[in-house]
């Protein structure tokens, strides 16, 4: 365990803390309908919800009170342990509507592509890091960079979770061009995808539909088969106006929106809280992004640095990509919203995420600890003492 020099990002854990307590309220009043009838108890979803939440409010203190350095030399064995689990997953997982993302160990269901995200990250930032400018030169920074993200996004794809797969390739994307690689080797890995992409969407009848439907092909009625959650989500959001219809009175979770309190939260939030409520907390995803690079900039060294920017990036752009879906920008898909939509394994590793990087923001000077020096009596020499506040 390492010694904190310094406070930490104090108004990032409140931010954190803020959206995890809200999700609470959120979850109970998205799920209650759902979870009378489905378990006869309003409470049931809610319940596990909490306890996943404290949790992961324990991995947070964990990750808060540990060295971020000591994690460096690990990487590259987590991120092959999770390879292998993606791997394991697709032989051996379970399958819930066609897909295998969930493993189950002991009576535990974890879904290891969360795992692999993260650890992508983490790796991705030691090499970054170790390689320091090289990552410009193809043959010795990059490929090694690219090889490793296109394993990843493959098993994950593979599941298939195309959505999952292609925010983590347009994440890694990002994170390599904030860490100094090349925008003409991005671009070439960007065209190079999209025939790969192409073909991917086309193979299945579901994406297909979904992609279709989100040009404006395809069915033609006004609530269609194909984009019902959408158009159900929609309804949610434009009933909230602009200050809502008040909290635990939403209509749509009322067995009209499909799983409001996962991928659709962001419905119920603009319903119950109106575009009020939906502005605040995407103002407080902001304002943790801004933390966080703030944090990157004041990094005490590089694997600090990228490691703050990869983590800031994930949470900020699966936010992003799930308000997206909710309003009709992007094709439905399975992304949740961090610290928000009811889940376990996302919510416990994102926290464990946010630990680390208010570690990092304790090793910076950008909250130093209050110091004064005391004078010794009889004594010319002065005590310099720390105080703990």
């Amino acid at each position: 365990m390492s010694h904190q020099k310094n406070h930490i990002d104090r108004i990032l854990l409140f931010i954190v803390l803020t959206l995890m307590v809200m999700s609470t309220v959120i979850v109970y009043s998205a799920s209650s309908s759902w979870a009378m009838q489905k378990f006869g108890e309003s409470s049931r979803l809610v319940s596990k919800h909490i306890i996943k939440i404290l949790i992961g409010f324990g991995a947070m203190l964990f990750a808060l009170n540990f060295n971020y350095n000591n994690y460096k030399k690990f990487t590259k064995i987590a991120l092959i342990g999770a390879i292998i689990l993606l791997m394991i997953t697709l032989l051996l997982g379970g399958e819930v509507k066609g897909v295998t993302r969930w493993l189950n160990l002991g009576g535990l269901s974890i879904q290891p592509s969360e795992l692999a995200k993260y650890f992508l990250i983490f790796h991705l930032s030691a090499l970054i890091a170790t390689k320091g400018n090289k990552i410009s030169d193809l043959n010795l920074g990059f490929y090694p960079l690219i090889m490793w993200i296109g394993i990843v996004v493959l098993l994950v794809m593979l599941q298939p979770n195309f959505s999952m797969g292609a925010v983590i390739l347009i994440i890694s994307i990002i994170f390599l061009y904030l860490s100094g690689a090349k925008f003409t080797h991005l671009l070439s890995v960007a065209l190079a995808s999209l025939p790969v992409v192409f073909i991917y969407l086309m193979s299945a009848s579901y994406r297909r539909k979904r992609v279709m439907a989100f040009f404006g092909f395809g069915e033609s009625s006004a609530i269609s088969s194909t984009n019902y959650q959408l158009d159900q989500g929609l309804i949610g959001l434009g009933s909230g106006g602009i200050f809502g219809v008040g909290m635990g009175e939403s209509r749509q979770r009322d067995l009209f929106l499909p799983e409001a309190y996962g991928d659709f939260v962001f419905s119920i939030i603009g319903e119950e809280y109106g575009f009020v409520g939906a502005i605040i907390l995407m103002i407080g995803f902001l304002f943790l992004f801004l933390r966080g690079m703030r944090i990157a900039h004041h990094a005490k060294d590089d694997f600090g640095k990228y490691l703050a920017i990869g983590i800031s990036l994930l949470i900020v752009i699966y936010a992003t990509a799930n308000i997206f879906v909710t309003i009709g920008l992007a094709p439905t898909t399975g992304l949740p919203m961090p610290f928000i939509s009811y889940g376990g394994t996302a919510i416990i590793l994102s926290s464990f995420a946010i630990g680390v990087l208010l570690n990092i923001s304790s090793q910076t000077d950008l909250f130093p600890r209050e110091i004064i020096k005391e004078e010794i009596p009889n004594s010319s020499e002065q005590k310099v003492s720390t105080v703990y506040s």
